[in-house]
């Protein structure tokens, strides 16, 4: 059979400008000057606002820092947002620099998407995990009454640039800074099976895989120079993680950690820990033709012509790959009670039809099943 010519379309999202290295927080200044903006706001948690590290970035601001919103936490209540919105308002900021993980980078979309039609900001991120959150225009929102997560999706929140200094990192936690490396490699792993994979994301999902697979245990095991240097690696490979995001969308995995994270604050980057083998078992046996990059980075050998057994391969060596770490690794390790499992099941059902990721549809009894096989 004559092979068929690429047929698609990639669309290019509002990033304009990714910094990285050590030292580079002090091109904040310069960002702040090449786009005449005089007003910032720093966004980021209590945690990491007590840490000196805020002062490279107030700093590098100058009186260009107009205040410091430190009222971010985990999985973005609907009201911290609010409360955010009020504070820009108040400040008249028009930039928006969110500082630390994927919750204040998210905790910055949703405030911003809030008030789109009131003013115009500019989002700028500087991260201190993998999550990656940096790179979508996507935030996640979480209804306190419900525990139930949703999301906003508009371009217009994306950061026009941001800023990878690893020196920046070295005050991360170690299990933040793996279990968040965790989520870039669910990143990678999701883009490359996805229904709507692409040649740039396919590509770059491999390069994720093998930077993580070298620098990511590394990372956290070296010090001094060598360390930063594992630490910038894994920023790349946050970045090639998720390029194609927006794109491609992610998969069964992270649809189930989008239920049981906010349900029983669970991170999300551990919940990736938990749920991604078996997310992987699952799609080798729906897709396993679209495990040839996942394969590529994990350097398993693919014979396309019969890709189950590799698909297979490559979910056992995430697991082998996660088990490493100490991180949590079950439902019942992250303290998820057996008997609320259930609770979520019809949440993730309709997600998963909604977004439509997974070739066919998912019955609640296998959503269950799932759930149970990671207990």
């Amino acid at each position: 059979m004559p092979s068929q010519a690429p047929v698609g379309e990639f669309n290019l999202t509002r990033l304009e400008k990714v910094i990285y290295g050590p030292g580079k927080i002090a091109a904040l200044r310069e960002e702040m000057e090449r786009r005449d903006r005089k007003r910032a706001l720093v966004v980021t948690t209590d945690v990491v606002a007590e840490l000196p590290i805020l002062k490279d970035v107030t700093g590098a601001l100058g009186s260009r820092c107009a205040g410091v919103f430190a009222g971010v936490v985990m999985h973005v209540p609907r009201k911290t947002t609010e409360d955010l919105q009020r504070e820009i308002e108040r400040l008249d900021a028009d930039t928006l620099v969110s500082f630390g993980g994927g919750s204040p980078i998210d905790s910055t979309k949703v405030a911003m998407f809030g008030l789109l039609d009131k003013r115009e900001l500019t989002h700028i991120a500087v991260p201190t995990t993998l999550s990656a959150a940096e790179y979508t225009h996507a935030g996640g929102v979480t209804d306190e009454s419900t525990k139930v997560k949703s999301g906003v999706y508009d371009p217009r929140v994306l950061p026009r640039t941001v800023i990878n200094d690893p020196v920046l990192t070295l005050s991360t936690p170690d299990w933040l800074w793996v279990t968040t490396g965790m989520r870039a490699l669910d990143h990678a792993i999701e883009c490359a099976y996805a229904i709507r994979h692409q040649p740039i994301s396919d590509a770059l999902a491999a390069k994720a895989i093998s930077i993580f697979v070298e620098h990511l245990p590394a990372s956290i095991r070296t010090e001094g120079d060598e360390r930063l240097a594992h630490r910038g690696n894994c920023q790349i490979a946050a970045w090639f993680s998720i390029y194609g995001a927006m794109n491609t969308r992610f998969g069964l995995s992270h649809l189930l950690g989008h239920q049981i994270g906010p349900r029983w604050n669970v991170p999300h980057g551990v919940t990736s820990c938990i749920t991604l083998p078996n997310a992987m078992r699952f799609m080798a046996n729906v897709a396993p033709e679209r495990f040839g990059p996942i394969a590529e980075g994990y350097k398993i050998p693919f014979d396309p012509e019969n890709p189950k057994p590799a698909a297979l391969a490559c979910a056992d060596r995430t697991q082998e790959f996660i088990a490493q770490f100490d991180v949590p690794k079950t439902l019942k390790e992250a303290g998820v009670p057996r008997e609320e499992i259930g609770e979520i099941v019809k949440p993730i059902t309709r997600e998963l039809e909604h977004m439509g990721v997974v070739d066919r549809p998912l019955t609640e009894a296998e959503v269950l099943g799932l759930l149970e096989s990671v207990y």
